[in-house]
């Protein structure tokens, strides 16, 4: 008895945690046609998974609140890191690499995969 509750309370614990899931957290389509995927919990770490970079870690997110993050990104061609934030909305992913305090930013768009 005690064996099927565990094991209820197991499957439970599971489907609750891939609700809690943080919509950014995924396979993404880089503006390259990479792949890049996001995971982790209060801390987000972006890793390419396909493309010239694959392996190569290449940013840090934190919520910043109402589908807004913010952290780092580093160009994986040059290995310079950016002040870096993204916004979510539905599918797509607007990332921004910034220097000089926002002054001078790059964006592009990821589409969720």
């Amino acid at each position: 008895m005690f064996r099927k509750v565990s094991l209820a309370l197991a499957a439970t614990l599971i489907m609750t945690g891939a609700a809690w899931a943080d919509p950014i957290e995924g396979n993404w389509k880089t503006q390259a046609g990479d792949t890049a995927a996001i995971a982790g919990g209060g801390s987000f770490s972006i890793t390419l998974k396909t493309g010239k970079h694959a392996g190569k870690t290449i940013g840090s997110l934190k919520p910043a609140g109402d589908n807004k993050y913010a952290g780092s990104i580093t160009d994986p061609a040059n290995d310079k890191t950016y002040s870096g934030k993204a916004t979510l909305s539905g599918t797509s992913l607007k990332m921004s690499g910034c220097v000089l305090g926002g002054l001078i930013c790059k964006s592009q768009t990821w589409h969720k995969l």
